[in-house]
């Protein structure tokens, strides 16, 4: 499931994706998937063709935020969380350092 989010926020060009091994660090998700873009259209339009792709595989969120401010979307899929950011809520939340025990994999397409 973490590949087809990022497959999917690739798609509509997001920037600097990455997965966060969670794993050891929270009993409530295994991954987190971390992308950014520049405008809050871009980063709705991640999170739009990260639903729709899912959706066709039968996956679907359990919960989601932040969609009508459009500065960072969260799609809860129980095992994969993604974070989808405007880059300067990304820069402010730095997710990536608060939870900086979390093994990091770029995303490579």
């Amino acid at each position: 499931m973490k590949e087809a989010i990022c497959a999917a926020a690739s798609e509509k060009k997001a920037r600097d994706i990455v997965t966060m091994d969670m794993r050891e660090l929270t009993p409530t998700t295994d991954y987190f998937v971390v992308c950014s873009a520049n405008t809050a259209t871009q980063v709705r339009a991640i999170a739009d063709n990260i639903e729709e792709k899912l959706a066709e595989s039968g996956a679907h969120f359990l919960h989601k935020e932040g969609y009508r401010e459009g500065e960072w979307i969260l799609m809860d899929y129980g095992d994969v969380v993604a974070h989808i950011f405007r880059q300067e809520a990304r820069e402010y939340y730095a997710l990536e350092h608060l939870w900086a025990d979390a093994a990091l994999t770029p995303y490579e397409d």
